[in-house]
C-alpha cells in the first residue's frame, strides 16, 4: 500500500500493459500466423493474478470498516478462484491446441470460474442499499425488476439466443459461464443505481459490473464466428476484466483516501433505460421475418415507449435543475448564515459552534481576539467605504498569515478572531506574524493600521464563555499597554482589566449624576502676573473612591466614545463661567479661555454646531475662545483638517498643545490654521539647571529659543507650559516667552477661586 493509504497505481499500469500487449500480438498473429494459438490464453491468468494482487492490498486497507472488509474479501476469492480457472484453461490450450484450433473449457476449469462468479454474485448481493421505509423499499425493488428485465432481454437476444440457437453447438459449461457473467453484470447495474453512501463506492461497483459485461463480446464473437471466435475473445475482449477489478480496487482505495466522491445515483432513470434496452430486441425482431401488420404494430409499441421516455427525461431534467438550483440556494443560504457578507470570513456563529465543538472534543483551542486600533477614526476621516475596504484587506492578511495554523473569523464591527487547534506557544506566533504584517500599509488606501491582541488558551475545565471572555480581557490589557502589542491572558489579569472595563459603565453614570465639574489654571503674562486667559480642566468627584485622575479616566471615556459628551459639558461649562466673569470683571478680564479637545470629538459630525452653539447660548463671539489639541489629533486625517479649518473660518483660535513632542511639529504650522503653541513641559523642566546635565539643558533652551523664534516668525502666541520654578520663568522671559501656565504662577482651581484671583487682579489695577 501507498503511505497515503492509496492502491498502488502499478497494477492499473499492468494490467492495462497486458490488455495492450495481448492486442497487439492477437494482430500480429491473424496478419501472419505466427506461433501457437495457445499466446491468446496467457493474458487472462496473468491479469487475474495482478487484479488478485490489488484486491488483496485493498483488503488489507479496509480492516477498520467491517462491510467494506467483506466486500472485497469475497471479491477477492472470487477473484482468485476465476484466476485459477483461467490458468487451467490456459494449460489446457498449450496441451491440446492445434494450428488455429483450442479446445473446450475443461470441466475444472469450468467449475473454478464458475464459484468465482458465484462468490462475486454473492458479494454484490450482500452489498447494503441506500433506502428506508417499505414503501420506498417496494419502489426499489419494483424499478430493480423493470430494469434487470429490461437488461436481460437485450443479452438475451444479442448475446445468449444466438449461441443456444446456432447451427454449431456450444459447451454446456461456457453457456453456463456467460449467464452467470450477465447476471453478475445485470446485478451490478441495477443495484448501484440504489447504492448510497456507505462502505462501497459506486463508480467501484460499477466498474465491477463492466468486468463481467466482457462476457457479452465473447458470446457476440461465438455466435458470429463459432470456435474462430475464441482467439479474438482470450486475447482482446476477456483480458479487459482483470483491468476492470483492478480500476474498481483504484477508485475505492482513493475514496476512503478522501481523494474524490462518489457521483450520485441516477435510480430515477434506470427504468427507463431499462425500458429502452427492450427496445433494441423489439426492432430487431419486428424487421425479421414477420409479416408487415405484425411490424407495425412491434415498430408503434417501440415508438410509443421511446416517447414516453423522452418525456420522462425531459420531466426528470427539469426536476434535476429545479433540484439543483434549490440546493444551491441552500448551500449559498448556509453560508451567508456561517459567514461575513463583507469579508468572507466565517462569523461569530460559526467560531462559537466551533470553538464549542473543540472544547467538547478534549482536543483544547487556543483563542485570539484580533481588534483594530482606532479604528472609529479612520471611518469619520475618511468615510464608511474606506472603512470597509480596511476590513476587507485585513480579513485577507489574517487569511495569509494565519495559513494553515488556524481559521480566521469576523466577529463584528472592527474585531476579529482566529482560532487555533490546540496548542499554547502558536498563539504567540501567530500573534508576532500579524502584528509584523501590520507594519506595513494595508488596502487601496495604503493606511496604516494597529492592532491588540488577546491570546486564552482552554484550559482543560474551561468553558466556550470563559475561553472568550480570558481572550477578551487580555486584549484589553494590550490596549492598555500602549496598543499594538499582544497579550497571553494569565491568572489573575481580569480584575484590573475588568475594573477599567467597568469605568466606561462609572462614566456614563457620573456624567447623568453631575459628578464631573471644570477646574481653571490661569495662563499669565510673565512680566506682569496678569491673567491673559485659562485653560478648562475637568474633574471627576466620585462619591466612594474621591477624586479620579484624569489619567484613569479620560482613556476610558475615549474608549468608551464618552469622551465627545463629556467635552461638550466641559466646553459648554466654560464658555458659560466665561460669559459670567465677562459680565462681572469686564471684556478685558479673560481673553483666552482654553479647552482641552480629543481627536474623537473632533470626528464627531456635530462638533462644530456645538462649538457655536455654547458661543450662541451664553453670548460670546468666537474669537473668544481657544480650542486645545495635541499634535497626535492634529494628525489624524482629512475630517479633522477640516474640521480645524472651518473653525478657524469661524473666528475660533486653536493653540497646539504639547508643541515640540511630535514628528512633524514644523509642518503642522503650515497644515493647520494655529493662533497659539504652548511648549511642552518637556522642554521647561531643568531649562534652569547649570551644572546637572549641561548638554540636556542646552537641548531644551534651543528648542525653547526655536519655537519662541518661530512662532514671532509667524505672528503665533507662545506659552510656555509646566513652569515650577522663578528660576525656570526667568530663563523663559529672558528666551523671549511673555506667556506662561504652570504651578509657579497658579495652580488649577475651582470656578470660586479663579474668581476671587480675577477680582483681586481688578483691585490692583484700580490701585495702581
Amino acid at each position: 500500500m501507498a503511505e497515503d493509504g492509496r492502491v498502488p497505481l502499478r497494477w492499473v499500469w499492468i494490467t492495462l500493459g497486458l490488455v495492450v500487449a495481448s492486442s497487439v500480438w492477437f494482430l500480429v498473429w491473424v496478419t501472419t500466423g505466427a506461433g501457437p494459438v495457445a499466446i491468446a490464453y496467457v493474458a487472462v491468468p496473468l491479469g487475474g493474478v495482478v487484479a488478485v494482487a490489488a484486491l488483496y492490498d485493498l483488503w488489507r486497507a479496509v480492516r477498520g470498516n467491517r462491510l467494506a472488509r467483506q466486500f472485497w474479501g469475497r471479491l477477492l476469492v472470487g477473484a482468485a478462484s476465476m484466476t485459477v480457472g483461467y490458468v487451467l484453461m490456459a494449460v489446457n490450450a498449450f496441451r491440446f491446441s492445434v494450428g488455429g484450433y483450442t479446445p473446450s473449457m475443461p470441466i475444472s476449469a469450468a467449475a473454478a470460474v464458475g464459484l468465482g462468479f458465484a462468490l462475486a454474485m454473492w458479494a454484490v448481493a450482500r452489498v447494503p442499499v441506500g433506502t428506508s421505509g417499505t414503501g420506498q423499499r417496494r419502489r426499489m425493488y419494483l424499478d430493480r425488476t423493470i430494469a434487470f428485465l429490461g437488461c436481460a432481454t437485450l443479452l438475451w437476444h444479442f448475446g445468449m439466443a444466438p449461441m443456444l440457437t446456432a447451427d454449431e453447438r456450444w459447451a454446456p459449461q461456457t453457456l453456463v459461464l456467460i449467464g452467470l457473467a450477465f447476471v453478475l453484470s445485470i446485478a451490478g447495474i441495477t443495484k448501484v443505481a440504489y447504492l448510497g453512501e456507505g462502505p462501497v463506492d459506486r463508480t467501484a461497483l460499477r466498474l465491477v459490473a463492466a468486468m463481467s459485461l466482457t462476457a457479452a463480446g465473447v458470446a457476440v464473437l461465438a455466435a458470429t464466428y463459432g470456435n474462430a471466435g475464441g482467439p479474438p475473445s482470450q486475447a482482446v475482449v476477456l483480458p479487459l476484466a482483470p483491468l476492470m477489478l483492478v480500476l474498481a480496487v483504484r477508485v475505492q482505495s482513493n475514496a476512503f483516501a478522501g481523494v474524490r466522491r462518489s457521483p450520485r445515483s441516477n435510480s430515477s432513470l434506470l427504468p427507463y433505460l431499462a425500458v429502452a434496452a427492450v427496445d433494441l430486441p423489439l426492432v430487431a425482431v419486428a424487421t425479421g421475418h414477420l409479416r408487415w401488420p405484425g411490424r407495425v404494430v412491434i415498430l408503434a409499441a417501440v415508438a410509443v415507449s421511446v416517447l414516453v421516455i423522452i418525456r420522462q427525461f425531459l420531466a426528470f431534467r427539469d426536476n434535476s435543475r429545479l433540484l439543483g438550483a434549490l440546493r444551491t440556494k441552500e448551500e449559498r443560504l448556509q453560508h451567508e448564515v456561517s459567514h461575513d457578507g463583507l469579508t468572507g470570513l466565517a462569523n461569530r456563529a460559526w467560531f462559537r459552534d466551533r470553538l464549542q465543538s473543540a472544547l467538547a472534543s478534549g482536543s483544547g483551542a487556543t483563542v485570539l481576539l484580533v481588534d483594530l486600533d482606532d479604528f472609529k477614526a479612520v471611518n469619520d476621516s475618511l468615510g464608511h467605504d474606506v472603512g470597509d475596504e480596511l476590513l476587507v484587506s485585513l480579513a485577507g492578511l489574517l487569511r495569509e498569515v494565519t495559513g494553515d495554523d488556524g481559521m480566521p473569523v469576523r466577529i463584528g464591527g472592527d474585531e476579529f478572531a482566529v482560532l487555533l487547534a490546540g496548542g499554547t506557544t502558536v498563539g504567540e506566533t501567530v500573534a508576532q506574524r500579524i502584528l509584523d504584517a501590520l507594519t506595513q500599509p494595508i488596502s487601496a488606501h495604503r493606511l496604516m493600521v494597529q492592532a491588540s491582541i488577546g491570546i486564552a488558551t482552554a484550559a482543560p475545565e474551561a468553558t466556550l464563555d470563559s475561553v472568550l471572555r480570558e481572550a477578551d480581557v487580555a486584549m484589553y490589557a494590550a490596549k492598555q499597554r500602549g496598543k499594538a502589542a499582544y497579550v497571553r491572558y494569565l491568572p489573575g489579569m481580569a480584575e484590573p482589566v475588568l475594573a477599567h472595563m467597568r469605568l466606561g459603565g462609572e462614566l456614563r453614570r457620573a456624567l447623568d449624576a453631575g459628578e464631573f465639574h471644570v477646574v481653571y489654571q490661569p495662563v499669565m503674562a510673565l512680566e506682569t502676573g496678569v491673567i491673559i486667559g485659562v485653560e478648562a480642566l475637568v474633574r471627576w468627584q466620585h462619591p466612594e473612591r474621591g477624586l479620579v485622575p484624569p489619567v484613569e479616566f479620560i482613556p476610558a471615556a475615549e474608549r468608551t466614545g464618552l469622551i465627545v459628551e463629556l467635552g461638550r459639558f466641559v466646553l459648554r461649562e466654560t464658555c458659560r463661567q466665561t460669559a459670567a466673569w465677562l459680565a462681572e470683571f469686564g471684556p478685558d478680564a479673560l481673553q483666552k479661555p482654553g479647552v482641552n479637545v480629543s481627536a474623537r470629538q473632533l470626528h464627531d459630525p456635530g462638533f462644530v454646531a456645538d462649538v457655536m452653539a455654547a458661543l450662541g447660548d451664553h453670548g460670546l463671539t468666537p474669537d473668544r475662545l481657544v480650542l486645545e489639541l495635541t499634535e497626535s489629533a492634529a494628525l489624524r486625517g482629512g475630517q479633522i483638517s477640516r474640521t480645524l479649518h472651518e473653525l478657524d473660518r469661524l473666528g475660533v483660535k486653536l493653540a497646539l498643545d504639547d508643541f515640540g513632542t511630535g514628528e512633524s511639529s514644523l509642518s503642522l504650522l503650515r497644515a493647520f490654521p494655529v493662533a497659539i503653541v504652548k511648549l511642552d513641559k518637556s522642554f521647561v523642566d531643568g531649562i534652569e539647571v547649570d551644572d546637572a546635565n549641561p548638554a540636556a539643558r542646552d537641548a531644551r533652551q534651543a528648542v525653547a529659543r526655536a519655537v519662541i523664534q518661530m512662532a514671532g516668525a509667524l505672528g503665533l502666541d507662545a506659552v510656555a507650559e509646566g513652569i515650577e520654578n522663578e528660576a525656570q520663568a526667568a530663563r523663559l522671559r529672558e528666551l523671549g516667552y511673555t506667556l506662561g501656565q504652570g504651578y509657579l504662577l497658579a495652580r488649577p482651581m475651582p470656578a470660586a477661586e479663579m474668581t476671587k484671583l480675577l477680582a483681586a487682579q481688578r483691585s490692583a489695577v484700580a490701585a495702581g
